[in-house]
């Protein structure tokens, strides 16, 4: 009974997933690109929300964890942002949702949720450990890749000259590898099927308009 109401309830998140990106993607090409994409913070909310509702964080080690990704995330960016350090110079636009002194909320979260998500993809695999964090941070780069080339149009952030360095990719994934170090050290695990498909949703939309 309780295995069928897991996966019904993940069902419905993940169908919930689909059509917040798909819509997007359909809306963004008829025309109405403002529109859907000043909701990027709506988007990354429902996004969390689902993740809280089927992931579960329900161990104290689960949310003291996620609150350090949040916090470590946030404090990288805030030294990003307001000293030029880490990831090179850059700045923030205005459809990333509120900020503090320079960096939105919700970049934070999604440094914790992005960590989460990946490593739950490769508990698929039978990997070693060291080996699972490695391509768990891989897979946060990858998506970082194909975010930069359409975070200036959709007004999320924007790096001096449009150029993305090269130290901004290391920084994220030596941030990612600490991060998913300390997951499997603590042997986190999550919803699998979820997480496949909110990585897959995300990277799909992104990689639509790399092109």
């Amino acid at each position: 009974m309780f295995d069928r109401l897991l996966k019904s309830k993940v069902s419905i998140a993940i169908g919930i997933v689909w059509l917040f990106h798909i819509s997007a993607l359909i809306g963004v090409y008829l025309g109405y690109f403002d529109w859907f994409i000043e909701k990027t913070p709506l988007n990354l909310c429902v996004c969390l929300l689902l993740f809280f509702y089927v992931y579960p964080l329900n161990e104290t080690k689960q949310v003291i964890v996620f609150a350090i990704f949040f916090i470590g995330g946030m404090f990288a960016e805030w030294l990003g942002v307001n000293y030029k350090l880490l990831f090179g110079t850059y700045a923030y636009g205005n459809n990333f949702g509120p900020k503090l002194d320079g960096v939105p909320l919700l970049i934070g979260c999604y440094w914790a949720l992005l960590t989460f998500v990946t490593a739950s993809i490769l508990d698929y695999t039978q990997f070693r450990i060291w080996i699972k964090a490695l391509l768990g941070a891989s897979l946060m780069v990858i998506m970082d890749f194909f975010m930069e080339h359409s975070a200036p149009a959709f007004d999320f952030w924007a790096f001096e000259g449009n150029i993305v360095p090269l130290q901004n990719y290391i920084t994220w994934f030596l941030l990612a590898l600490l991060f998913h170090g300390i997951l499997r050290v603590l042997k986190i695990e999550g919803n699998r099927p979820f997480s496949l498909n909110l990585y897959l949703a995300q990277f799909l939309f992104f990689l639509c308009f790399y092109f």
